[in-house]
Parts: C-alpha cells; structure tokens; sequence
C-alpha cells in the first residue's frame, strides 16, 4: 500500500533538496504572491495582516487597509516588474507601491472577491468574483472596466505581462480567454469539473487550466489547442490532487505548480513530464500538519525556485541534478 502511495504521489522519495525555509508569518497564510524574478513576496497572514518581504527573508512593509486593525487578505498580488502590489478582502481593494510602501487607492468592489491580478505598472487589476464573472477594475480611481461573465464563481484570474489578455476559471466548468481591451471572449476550454486554477504564461501565448480531481491542460491560447496534459489521479485518491499554484517560467517551457499537500513540482512544458519535486517542510513533524502551496515562482538563477506556504515560511528550492 505505501510503495502504491508513492508511486501515486509521484517520484516519493526522490525528491529535489530545500535550500532553505524562512519564518514570515508566526501562525500562517491566507493568501500569497511572488514576484516574476522571485525577489519579493506579498503575503496575507492569519493574524497580522499583509507584508511585503524579499528573498533574504526582510520584512520591508506591514500593509493594513485601516491604522491599528489587521486586514484578513484573502487574495493579493504583484505586477509583472514588481513596482506594485494589490490586498484584497472579501469587498475591497488597495494598491500599494512596493518603493515607497504608500497605498496609492483603496477601493470598495461590487461583488466578494476570490482572486485578483494585477497588470504592469499597477494599470488595473482583474478580481475573480462570487456573483459569477470577474471585472476589469482601476483601483487607483475606483473605475469600473469590462465584466467577463461565467455562469457560476470565478475561483482563479491571471494576465499576461503586457496586460493585453486576462484568462478566468469559474465552477461553471469553463477556463475562458478575454481581450482585456475589449472585453471580448477569446475563446474557452471546458472541463468536467470545477475550474480552481488558470495561469497564462507570461507572454501569453499558454495556458494553463486545472479542474477540481480531473486534469489540468496546457494549451495555446492562439486556438485553444490542448498540447499537453496533467491527470490529477481522482480515480486513487479519495479527494484527488489539485494544485494550489502555478506559474509558468519567461520562456514558456517548465511549468512549476504547489499542491494543497505541501508538494511543489517542476513539469516540462513541451511533454508534461514531471522534471523534478519537493517536499516542503511542516511546521512540526510530529503533528497531523501539513502546508498548501499558495504561491510558486522562478527565481533569476538558473535550477532554483520559491514557495509560499500556508504555514508561514518562504521556501528557496533547488533542482536535484
């Protein structure tokens, strides 16, 4: 039975090394992002609000909406260079520049908020809704753009870098691609489940999906082509592998993804094959714990990679030669 586990998990016991595993919040993670080259890291924590820190594990801004109280983020995010950040809570937003760690626009929204991204320069940010679409929305002014409809929640939002095409992932079964300037539909790939994940990579010409213990697909969004795909294994686990996070590398060619159970994996793009894994540490080893993955990331050098876990601690990892 347990050889049969690791098979299922995938290359048990064959892990890539941790380097190291820095503390950045006492008692965990609602939500998480890093930034394309894996220098900073926004975080929203349980108990003391937001923080912005950077790779050598330094706090550099404490980001709250009100003075004195700690905001619950449940979503944020950087934009691609890293010069601004976005919290959310379930109805509102702020910006804030990651220079200066000033908030430049705090805003309500129309609707409660599931995830959220943000374009170059802070331009606009793209929020995942409940009320079954997401919306183009200036924060800085607090001004309405396109709304994107589905027929149920939209769980998971990303752009590409140049800001010109934002794909959504509803419970609708639906991962749809938009023309941010348009606000026209670009076209979809449907799944036989939930849609939790989507990512673009940062040109934008892939895309990923990944649905609720079905599969996850990688496809071109010029035609919606499938070109490789994940199977997340619900026929042996009882409630299925997901992924938490996801990011493409610059280059389109490795995808790199953090599950709820505290795995990252490094994937080939071209044959999805898994290239390398690791076991992220827990919190205690002798307790039932364990720590999803909230945020992923590729770090400047070559072979080397971050995670954001929900147990608090900014993970640098190395590829296993």
């Amino acid at each position: 039975m347990l050889s049969l586990l690791c098979s299922l998990l995938m290359a048990c016991g064959h892990r890539s090394p941790v380097d190291t595993a820095q503390e950045i919040a006492a008692k965990g993670l609602h939500s998480a992002a890093l930034s394309n080259n894996g220098k900073l890291g926004v975080i929203g924590s349980i108990y003391h609000g937001g923080s912005l820190w950077n790779a050598n594990g330094e706090r550099v801004f404490d980001w709250n909406h009100r003075q004195e109280e700690p905001s619950t983020f449940l979503a944020v995010a950087l934009s691609p260079e890293g010069n601004w950040a976005v919290t959310a809570e379930r109805h509102a937003v702020s910006l804030w520049n990651t220079q200066t760690g000033r908030s430049v626009g705090y805003r309500s929204v129309p609707g409660e908020v599931l995830d959220i991204a943000l374009a170059p320069d802070g331009n606009f940010a793209l929020i995942g809704l409940a009320d079954f679409g997401a919306i183009l929305f200036d924060v800085r002014r607090g001004a309405m753009g396109h709304k994107l409809p589905h027929t149920n929640r939209v769980r998971s939002v990303d752009l590409s870098d140049d800001g010109t095409l934002a794909i959504t992932g509803s419970e609708d079964g639906k991962a749809r691609l938009w023309s941010v300037s348009t606000g026209q539909l670009l076209g979809e790939v449907a799944h036989d489940e939930d849609v939790q994940m989507v990512r673009l990579s940062p040109d934008g010409t892939l895309a990923l999906s990944a649905a609720k213990y079905d599969k996850a697909v990688i496809w071109r969004t010029t035609d919606q082509t499938i070109i490789g795909e994940i199977p997340l294994r619900k026929e042996h686990l009882k409630r299925g592998i997901r992924f938490t996070s996801a990011e493409f590398s610059t280059d389109g060619k490795y995808l790199l993804t953090g599950r709820p159970d505290h795995i990252v994996q490094l994937w080939n793009v071209k044959t999805t094959e898994e290239q390398s894994s690791w076991a992220l540490d827990k919190r205690s080893q002798w307790k039932p714990t364990s720590a999803a993955v909230l945020a992923v990331g590729f770090d400047e050098k070559r072979n080397r990679y971050h995670a954001l876990a929900s147990n608090g601690f900014w993970f640098t990892l190395s590829q296993k030669p």
